[in-house]
């Protein structure tokens, strides 16, 4: 009863914080439907040569906001705790909405807007992977981690199709403010949602707030029990270790060997993110579309890119992260995408949709087929294990600013992709779809040799994985934690004594 409880609250927390990814990939979807609407260039006074810069600086300052917050994020977290940086993000988010959703009449307020709200989105894609990590079983921590891609995935699906029904309605002020005020409400569940969760068991830890931290693991995992003692040993004893080892967080102790790799890692895997092509199949969805030949039918068909994007991340995540793990999901999806993408650019090459075609031809229904199973192998790939992978690989003391380092990557290259995928699509046209088969089939190679296998093990097993000798866990760490949590389980015991009487 206690283990299935237990599970119960760690979906439940998982799932209140992936309000942040829905939220990340609501905002992301839902700008570039609005954008195009006349009443939205009407309200705020710009032309149609304008329209393009537009476009690209609402995108742009999103990712800028975002990218520079996940530098001060990490300190603050540090200090503060994960649940209460993720409400805060939450709340600057909602500030940022709250303007974009107001008529000012100057794109001006509007930019503006999107850099408060890219400072929530950055934070937020810093924590929850985090968060998430530090509170998991490690028997379902691949499912929880990959929860953030589901989430994404939601969002994304979610905003192609209110863009679809807004560009349904009257032209009118209503028609582009429902869009974009429809991202306060996640906003608001997220912050509410915080105030029920209780702080990270490793974050109280680090902090010497041992009561506090058992208090957290006995809620997160249904109950007290001895397996509960001994996960609370095992983190004490890492942390234990990496003190004894590393005094102090210094910049040498992200220059360590081991850990060199570990940022390596979760450099170059968001950097292979976005060399799959998926984020900028998610920003340009309906151009790529009409691309293939979609004809009028391109928003609809974004719609439904949408859902094979949720369905796809929903099996891997019940049925195969914890079967196959994280690299053999790398490499097979991988593979996947790049002949998936090959196969898209033949049929675009040989047979090249009629300009102005009103209607899908047969080989555009084709590639329209091969660009929804690659999406499915991207969602059953390297989007969920990107974020579940950087969040577990890094010790307790440098976890912060390794995932920092990680999303802001992720930030990085998504702005310089989301800017150049426009331009490729309309230069090289069926080009474009080889180009990422090519990366694809690279990055078969690149998580072949790279990546290690952290299904199953532990944060603190971490250690082993990546054969860190100085941070191991020994006999004495061992027996240090369990005099602290002989102690720590006193207190819990005392202080709920007192509140009983």
């Amino acid at each position: 009863m206690g283990q299935r409880a237990g599970t119960v609250k760690a979906f439940y927390l998982v799932a209140v914080c992936c309000v942040g990814s829905f939220l990340f990939a609501y905002d992301a979807g839902i700008v570039g439907g609005v954008l195009t609407l006349q009443s939205f260039q009407d309200d705020f006074g710009y032309s149609n040569k304008q329209k393009a810069d537009v476009n690209s600086n609402s995108n742009s300052l999103l990712q800028a906001g975002a990218f520079f917050a996940c530098f001060f994020t990490w300190p603050f977290t540090a200090r503060f705790g994960r649940r209460w940086s993720i409400a805060l993000a939450s709340v600057i988010f909602c500030i940022g909405g709250t303007v974009q959703t107001i008529n000012t009449h100057h794109i001006g307020a509007f930019y503006a807007a999107r850099v408060i709200s890219g400072i929530g989105v950055g934070m937020a894609t810093v924590m929850i992977p985090m968060f998430s990590a530090e509170m998991a079983p490690k028997n379902i921590r691949g499912q929880l981690g990959s929860m953030f891609q589901f989430f994404f995935t939601l969002g994304v699906m979610t905003s192609y199709w209110i863009n679809y029904a807004v560009s349904k309605m009257p032209t009118g002020t209503r028609q582009w403010q429902i869009p974009v005020g429809l991202q306060l409400v996640p906003g608001a569940i997220l912050a509410l949602g915080m105030l029920t969760l209780p702080e990270s068991v490793r974050w109280l830890a680090k902090r010497g707030r041992l009561e506090d931290a058992m208090k957290s693991l006995v809620w997160i995992r249904g109950g007290d029990s001895p397996e509960v003692h001994a996960e609370m040993t095992e983190i004490l004893a890492g942390i234990d270790a990496e003190v004894a080892a590393t005094e102090g967080l210094t910049w040498k102790e992200l220059l360590m060997p081991v850990n060199r790799h570990r940022i390596f890692l979760v450099i170059t895997l968001q950097i292979g993110v976005q060399l799959t092509g998926n984020t900028s199949l998610a920003y340009y969805a309906p151009q790529v579309f009409q691309t293939v030949g979609a004809g009028n039918s391109k928003l609809l068909i974004s719609g439904f890119f949408g859902v094979i994007k949720v369905v796809s991340c929903l099996f891997f995540l019940v049925f195969l992260v914890e079967r196959i793990g994280r690299r053999w999901a790398l490499v097979g999806g991988s593979f996947a995408m790049g002949s998936l993408m090959l196969i898209v650019a033949l049929l675009t090459c040989f047979h090249p949709p009629a300009k102005n075609a009103t209607s899908v031809s047969p080989a555009g229904a084709a590639a329209i087929t091969m660009i929804y199973l690659e999406a499915a192998a991207y969602n059953m790939s390297f989007g969920p294990v990107s974020w579940l992978y950087m969040s577990e690989i890094f010790p307790n003391r440098i976890r912060e600013v390794g995932i920092a380092i990680g999303t802001a990557t992720q930030w990085l290259f998504n702005f310089v992709f989301s800017q150049a995928t426009p331009h490729a699509v309309e230069n090289l046209g069926w080009k474009t779809f080889l180009m990422f088969a090519i990366f694809n089939w690279a990055l078969v190679i690149y998580a072949y040799i790279f990546i290690k296998e952290t299904s199953g093990k532990s944060l603190e097993d971490m250690e082993s994985v990546f054969n860190s000798q100085s941070t191991q866990i020994t006999p004495a760490n061992v027996e240090a934690a369990e005099q602290k949590v002989a102690v720590a389980e006193h207190k819990v015991l005392q202080s709920s004594h007192v509140e009983a009487s």
